[in-house]
């Protein structure tokens, strides 16, 4: 079976699109991943960025990925960078991710514990984006190289369909993304984090 191209499905979307039409709720990890993501998608959407990370395990880590994320919001903003972008912060319940993780601590990076992360962090995205009547929902988690596409794209998928909202396919590493992300990064002084955030990618130093 051939491998699906998600940044040809992506780009295939966006072509049929009128600018600025429709509502992308879009979820965010941290503000260097939406960097590139935001530049690229701002100018076809109205984005709403949804911060939603219950997995970093410190709350002084995660209020100073949250104020870097507002900062690079109000700076593409300022700048006139595609359509004016909205930031909506999620609930930070920690417990949330621990009790999902139970059991699971000893899991490599990348294994079933992470798996149930983006599960958790997506659901709650395609929740929202539902009760916000949006017309796609994402993530910006496939610009990192350690992320799987094709997982976090089936997870996507398959919450679209419970929750009535289409997915937009993706996997922004691609066409350089993640080496825009590293520029826009730099252009805007942005705080890079060395971890995923929860304990234990600190610990696994990823």
């Amino acid at each position: 079976m051939n491998q699906r191209n998600y940044q040809r499905e992506l780009d295939h979307i966006l072509s049929g699109l009128t600018r600025g039409e429709k509502r992308l709720f879009l979820h965010s990890c941290c503000a260097p991943c939406s960097s590139y993501v935001l530049e690229y998608l701002s100018g076809y959407f109205q984005v709403t960025v949804f911060y939603y990370n219950p997995n970093i395990s410190f709350e002084e880590e995660y209020r100073h990925r949250l104020a870097e994320q507002k900062h690079l919001i109000a700076c593409f903003n300022r700048e006139g960078i595609g359509f004016p972008i909205q930031v909506m912060e999620g609930e930070y319940l920690p417990e949330r991710f621990f009790g999902m993780a139970r059991g699971l601590e000893d899991c490599p990076e990348g294994g079933e514990r992470c798996e149930g992360c983006f599960r958790l962090r997506l659901e709650e995205t395609a929740r929202q984006a539902q009760a916000a009547e949006a017309d796609y929902f994402a993530t910006t988690l496939s610009i990192s190289p350690l992320k799987n596409a094709p997982l976090l794209n089936r997870l996507g998928e398959e919450l679209a369909a419970t929750y009535g909202v289409p997915w937009l396919p993706s996997d922004f590493k691609k066409k350089n993304g993640y080496k825009r992300s590293v520029e826009l990064s730099a252009k805007y002084e942005l705080y890079r984090q060395d971890y995923c955030g929860c304990v234990f990618s600190r610990r696994a130093g990823k």
